[in-house]
């Protein structure tokens, strides 16, 4: 079972899932979580080989979305879900597979298609870090710098290690091993989603290109989109108050 940071208590609406994205972990959304947690229970979770959660030697779409049906079922479901990058390609192949578990759909800055661009030069700039020198996360910081990582990234990977035990929260082989099924989304697929979803990116990404709609809308017939200006591809942390925002008005919203 996939580690699960709950916050706020269950009420009468459905429980809010928060997915993450490649290197990331429930703990990144931790500010965000607490605030919609106001409304309804939230639910972030670790995917497969971050964090907290188990570490498997595989790491396909399909297989995520199976792991975050198996946490659903312990809920009191169907639930709504916020996917960001790879987590959004989780969260869509969720709603595509288990359409049961799954009410409305967040999709943050991400289209269900393959992109050729790479994470591995990250993967790389992690492994160059020498574990056994840290003392604090600011040693690790330091390292990655040196490594040409921008400010911003270093403290967003640095979240994923475990100074005590000497080591990173990420399965980094099987990560850089699978990378290519990570990029890509599944072919062929027969399944579309008719509910409620929205596809939220940022004005200044290239992630979510208007040549992806048709794409985006042959699977999510019902699917909306809008831009947080002024926001690249981690929106949610270059501008929580209006992803929040647009998150609470989605799920707020009367689509009958």
């Amino acid at each position: 079972m996939l580690n699960m940071i709950t916050h706020g208590a269950e009420t009468d609406r459905p429980p809010l899932i928060i997915v993450h994205g490649l290197y990331g972990s429930a703990r990144n959304w931790g500010v965000i979580a607490k605030r919609l947690s106001d409304e309804r229970q939230v639910i972030a979770v670790d995917l497969r080989n971050h964090g907290h959660s188990p570490w498997k030697d595989s790491h396909s779409y399909p297989e995520l979305a199976a792991d975050l049906a198996d946490v659903i079922e312990t809920l009191n479901g169907p639930v709504d879900v916020i996917g960001h990058s790879m987590g959004g390609k989780a969260a869509m192949m969720l709603a595509l597979l288990h359409p049961e578990h799954v009410g409305r759909l967040l999709v943050a800055d991400i289209a269900p298609v393959s992109y050729t661009h790479s994470q591995i030069q990250f993967i790389e700039a992690m492994r160059k870090v020498d574990l056994m020198a840290l003392s604090r996360r600011s040693d690790a910081e330091t390292q990655l710098a040196a490594a040409g990582v921008d400010p911003a990234l270093q403290s967003f990977f640095t979240q994923s290690l475990d100074i005590p035990n000497k080591r990173w929260r990420l399965n980094l082989d099987v990560l850089a091993d699978q990378m290519s099924l990570i990029l890509s989304f599944p072919e062929g697929l027969t399944e579309n989603w008719t509910k409620p979803a929205l596809f939220l990116s940022g004005a200044q990404s290239d992630y979510v290109k208007a040549e992806y709609r048709p794409q985006i809308k042959s699977l999510f017939p019902a699917a909306r989109f809008a831009k947080i200006p002024g926001a690249g591809h981690w929106l949610h942390a270059e501008k929580p108050r209006e992803f929040e925002a647009a998150a609470r008005a989605f799920f707020n919203a009367n689509f009958d």
